[in-house]
């Protein structure tokens, strides 16, 4: 299962704690069907998971996993940053053994 870094946690709680969100916001990462490009993932702020979505919460970040990106991210690690101009990049490892 994706695995959140406590940098990624923080910034998918910034993301989707505005006010006018709803409290169910979270990340949705989803395979893209582009036929140059194998494997490209989108990510994008949803107001709460789709059918068949697998959901990963870590201290209140929400990630909403597609169900063929869940299995490419199943042994993953998301992280992310924000640089100085506020600009946020998310970035994903192996995990750990």
């Amino acid at each position: 299962m994706l695995t959140l870094t406590d940098s990624a946690v923080q910034v998918i709680r910034t993301v989707t704690s505005q006010p006018e969100l709803s409290p169910q916001t979270g990340l949705r990462i989803a395979t893209q069907n582009q036929t140059d490009e194998a494997g490209t993932l989108s990510l994008a702020v949803a107001e709460g998971p789709q059918a068949g979505d697998e959901i990963v919460e870590e201290q209140g970040a929400r990630v909403y996993l597609e169900p063929d990106a869940a299995t490419i991210l199943d042994e993953m690690t998301l992280d992310a940053s924000v640089d100085e101009n506020g600009d946020v990049t998310f970035r994903l490892a192996e995990q750990a053994v």
